[in-house]
């Protein structure tokens, strides 16, 4: 039976840490022929893990942060705002640098739309990209149909499975 809390989609992406570890480095390997980039703002909160690999990879080290909220609930999106802006000081030193925007999904774009109006030169990556988002990303690993929720390594926990001899 459904939960109030269970996501809208028909089908569900479970994403492991090692694979999204693989995916952010595959991430890093595309974004070499893109850059080289003089930094990198991760949107928050999605953005946080696969910003830090990326930069780890691409040796970056002038990192913002910009922090867009676009859920309502858990799985509930609703019109983005923006929480944590990025600093003044930050847009005005990059400007006319390469900037790489970083995000885990790009979803409806909501997100992006928001991003990409205060930085609308920059570079935007994204591990993982669906049809409504993909117009807004320069570069992503893994395109996902709209119906599908993504379930991110930190939103599972580790739990014992049964064996299957157990449920027969």
């Amino acid at each position: 039976m459904p939960m109030a809390s269970d996501p809208p989609a028909k089908k569900a992406l479970t994403i492991s840490w090692d694979q999204f570890h693989r995916d952010a480095r595959a991430l890093a390997a595309l974004l070499r022929a893109a850059g080289p980039f003089s930094c990198l703002v991760a949107i928050t909160r999605g953005g946080l893990t696969p910003a830090a690999i990326v930069a780890r990879e691409l040796d970056l080290r002038c990192i913002e942060t910009i922090s867009v909220a676009s859920y309502l609930a858990e799985t509930v999106q609703g019109e983005g705002r923006i929480i944590k802006e990025i600093a003044p000081a930050f847009i005005a030193a990059a400007e006319g640098s390469k900037v790489l925007v970083i995000d885990d999904l790009a979803d409806t774009g909501e997100t992006l739309k928001l991003v990409r109006r205060i930085l609308p030169s920059a570079h935007v990556a994204t591990l993982y990209v669906k049809p409504i988002g993909k117009p807004l990303v320069d570069t992503f690993v893994t395109e996902v149909p709209q119906d599908t929720w993504i379930y991110f390594p930190w939103d599972l926990g580790l739990s014992f499975e049964p064996p299957l001899v157990d449920g027969l």
